[in-house]
């Protein structure tokens, strides 16, 4: 029996971190609903033990019932049948394992019949699922939709949809459309009030969904006539049991084949409107692309654990020249480079969840009460660093699936380009983690404003305050020699882009890749102080990191403000 928890020292790890016990602490309102409901815990500890018993649960399904049918849900797929998806046999067996062991509404309240457990767990959860089959995340982590209607609809509509989500319903966010990609801003969906029945009505076109035909749907769609931008735009939550909405097909995709892509038609579907009118984009997409964005995170991270596994297990079998192939030196570095991106971008995976964390519990009390001065302080601090690590994350953990994926392939040689390893099914599964939910590209976008406005540089010096184990000083005295090589770059790019316009754009990506990397190598250099487990992947993260911040200060050293032109010829 294969389980997925239990066979991950790095997931226990990051389970018991020292901020555990402030989420826990905000998450349970002070144990609150320990005389409430039979399954609340009565203090920190029993917390912990539910949470541990539910991941090993979890870890348990996806090794062995998930994994097993990976396999056969990327070749049978999901179809269309009578205008709905009916998905692949093995798909439809992953639900009803996860739904049997009460894994739907993971974060929610328990008045909601959910199991009130903290975003890290469901974080950990998509992991392990990612892992197993990457397509079939999509489907059960988009029950995140649901954390967006909790902290945004009605009590009423939350009384409606969270308990249906707690008992496994499925869910969908529709946002993009033929003509509006990135660009949601461009959604032109309409929604009409219907003084009659008191409903939206949804008529139009949305592409690219998915897990379209789930259960209970969040809908970008336009309710004030006239209007070409966000500003008319609202969020409306649809029922799949009112009608209304026909799936028209499939997109038959490269990857994640398990995973409906939908496009659908909306013919006068009913729909509620979820807060104010619109404020769709401006407010309450972003609240729910972020929370998607931590999903491809821990997707990526999923991915890259399987790749490396996969990698590792392939070299140690495999035997040329008489040894096995893990002992030339030029596999081992792979795998030792493959083995600390993948540390480092789970370390940065579960940072982001905890300070996402934070902010959002604080968010939720300020519902409930006023906010002492220190906590709104607080509050404040976790919500920057939240929308400034989200991205960052997004970023690392995507590029970095990418790679593991294709470095699993090169270990194996022409064998991994074969259907007879998996290794080929999870490179194109990879695929489009830096693509989807904002590509790499709008990553940077969201992520250079904290550059600029020294999100990134604060958070940087508060770890480099850190007390780090002594045999890491070289690390640490490097990782000071990267941030003053970051220092002077920004500077750089800031005073010529006031002059040239574009100037801070065209160095973006650079500058944004230089905070992550050195974000990622404190990280583990925190992790190897507390645990040897992470010594070794601390110094070769350490070694790459300082490679890529040389490479790109150096890159910003010798460029100029006619670099915007010269780049800009190809428009020509």
């Amino acid at each position: 029996m294969a389980n997925f928890f239990l066979d991950n020292k790095d997931l226990q790890y990051h389970l018991t971190h020292p901020l555990m016990r402030k989420i826990v602490e905000l998450k349970e309102r002070n144990f609150a609903d320990k005389d409430l409901y039979d399954y609340a815990p009565q203090d920190f500890e029993d917390a912990m033990d539910s949470y541990r018993r539910v991941m090993e649960i979890t870890g348990e399904i996806c090794g062995d019932v998930i994994a097993p049918n990976a396999e056969d849900v990327d070749k049978e797929g999901p179809k269309v049948v009578d205008d709905h998806v009916v998905y692949a046999a093995g798909t439809s067996r992953n639900l009803k394992a996860i739904n049997d062991a009460g894994l739907g509404g993971l974060t929610l309240p328990r008045k909601y019949e959910g199991l009130n457990f903290p975003l890290v767990c469901f974080v950990m959860a998509n992991e392990m699922v990612a892992r197993a089959d990457a397509g079939f995340e999509n489907i059960w982590g988009l029950q995140d939709c649901a954390e967006t209607l909790n902290e945004f609809a009605s009590e009423e509509q939350k009384q409606k949809f969270l308990p249906m989500v707690s008992r496994g319903a499925t869910c969908a966010m529709d946002l993009t459309e033929p003509d509006a990609g990135s660009d949601l801003g461009a959604v032109m969906l309409k929604a009409t009030w219907c003084e009659e029945r008191k409903v939206w009505l949804l008529n139009g076109v949305k592409r690219f969904i998915t897990n379209g035909d789930g259960d209970i749907s969040l809908v970008l769609a336009r309710t004030e006539e006239g209007t070409t931008d966000a500003r008319g735009l609202s969020m409306l939550v649809y029922d799949k049991r009112d009608g209304g909405v026909k799936v028209r097909r499939i997109e038959n995709k490269l990857g994640i084949k398990g995973s409906p892509t939908c496009e659908l038609v909306f013919n006068n579907a009913p729909a509620q409107l979820v807060g104010d009118r619109k404020m769709g984009l401006i407010k309450y997409v972003m609240s729910l692309m972020n929370a998607a964005r931590l999903g491809i995170g821990a997707q990526s991270v999923g991915l890259c654990e399987a790749a490396y596994r996969e990698a590792l297990k392939y070299a140690h079998e495999r035997e040329q020249f008489g040894k096995p192939i893990i002992q030339f030196a030029a596999i081992s570095e792979i795998l030792s480079n493959m083995k600390a991106k993948l540390q480092g971008a789970r370390a940065l995976l579960y940072e982001t969840t905890r300070f996402v964390e934070i902010y959002k519990q604080y968010t939720h009390i300020s519902h409930e009460r006023s906010l002492e001065p220190e906590e709104r302080a607080e509050m404040k601090a976790y919500n920057r660093l939240a929308d400034g690590f989200t991205p960052l994350l997004k970023l690392f953990a995507s590029e970095y699936c990418n790679q593991l994926t294709y470095d699993a392939i090169q270990v194996h040689g022409g064998s991994g380009f074969m259907k007879d390893y998996p290794v080929e099914r999870l490179y194109r599964d990879a695929r489009i983690t830096n693509i989807y939910e904002g590509t790499s590209q709008l990553q940077v976008v969201a992520a250079i404003n904290h550059i600029t406005k020294g999100t990134y540089l604060e958070q940087i010096k508060v770890y480099e305050q850190g007390t780090y184990r002594s045999d890491l000083s070289e690390v640490c005295a490097k990782l000071v020699e990267m941030r003053e090589a970051f220092e002077k770059a920004v500077e750089k790019v800031t005073a010529i882009d006031k002059e040239v316009s574009g100037y801070k754009d065209f160095h973006a990506r650079r500058l944004v890749e230089m905070a992550g990397h050195m974000a990622i190598t404190y990280l583990l250099v925190r992790q190897a102080t507390e645990s040897d487990e992470y010594y070794d992947s601390a110094r070769i993260y350490a070694k790459l990191a300082e490679a890529n911040v040389k490479a790109a200060a150096t890159y910003i050293e010798n460029s100029d403000g006619s670099d915007v032109d010269l780049f800009k010829s190809i428009e020509a």
